[in-house]
């Protein structure tokens, strides 16, 4: 096994581990043994648990904005649409809320700072996709649409299903209706 394939099978057990279990309850040792990565070579690609913390959330932060760019790509209401993609991923069965608001209640504001730094630039950018999505005239209401996705995120980890994201799409449609 090289270091990219271990790095690959490290990650993996880290997003199920974290994500499912939360940071601090997994241990290095628990990630090793299910990775089948031998402890040294662990430790030569992540020499310290916040570096593998730091970049399970940057692999999580790459597919998870991916996934919703390409949904709203060319979708006649693109703000719309984010709240469907929500719904889905709300409705996966291992779904358990925002890992990036996850870590940060997790490890509170005092956390690892590259893990912080990747929990502020995750939700900077989720931001930045709403206000491309509102359009320049409306700086306001990329605001409110970060308020409703962020809300119906820990509405739903705490209530798991799509109904979180179809209230928030009705409030999202009529902020539109009285935006435009």
């Amino acid at each position: 096994m090289d270091d990219e394939e271990a790095r690959t099978r490290l990650l993996d057990a880290a997003e199920a581990l974290f994500y499912a279990d939360g940071i601090q309850a997994v241990g290095m040792d628990r990630i090793r043994a299910d990775s089948g990565v031998p402890l040294k070579r662990l430790y030569r690609v992540f020499p310290a648990k916040e570096a593998l913390v730091t970049a399970y959330l940057e692999r999580r932060d790459r597919r998870w904005t991916t996934s919703l760019r390409e949904a709203v790509t060319g979708s006649p209401t693109p703000v719309l649409t984010v709240f469907d993609w929500l719904a889905d991923w709300f409705s996966e069965p291992d779904f358990r809320g925002c890992a990036f608001l996850n870590a940060y209640g997790e490890l509170g504001a005092g956390g690892p700072p590259a893990v912080l730094d990747v929990v502020r630039r995750h939700k900077s950018e989720l931001r930045a996709l709403l206000a491309e999505l509102a359009g320049p005239d409306h700086p306001a209401l990329a605001d409110q649409l970060l308020i409703l996705v962020e809300g119906a995120t820990v509405v739903a980890a705490l209530d798991p299903g799509p109904e979180p994201a179809r209230r928030a799409r009705e409030v999202a449609e009529r902020l539109l209706a009285t935006s435009h």
